[in-house]
């Protein structure tokens, strides 16, 4: 090793670790990004899901026109809703964490 560091590695310790740690804080970032994508998409079915208990609980009646009405009329309340409900019961789940 005439001449070198010392380092087996060959170049300066310095400029490794620091490229070691910014491929570390790019992963880090990159698997937070794929968590955050992976929540909403979990909040999104969970909120579906709810909605189509919810709906799948009515009772409608009339011919099929109002049938439809009815069923849009309540998803328009209780899809937010549902999307509501999870965010926040996700959100307090996050803090316990």
């Amino acid at each position: 090793m005439e001449g070198g560091s010392g380092f087996p590695l060959g170049g300066d310790p310095e400029d490794l670790l620091r490229g070691l740690r910014e491929f570390a804080e790019q992963q880090a970032e990159s698997v937070q990004e794929a968590q955050r994508e992976q929540f909403a998409t979990l909040t999104l079915n969970t909120a579906v899901e709810l909605t189509g208990a919810a709906l799948s609980q009515m009772q409608v009646s009339g011919s099929t026109d109002e049938q439809a009405i009815a069923l849009r009329d309540a998803m328009r309340v209780l899809f937010p809703e549902a999307v509501a409900l999870v965010s926040a019961a996700r959100q307090g789940f996050m803090r316990e964490r």
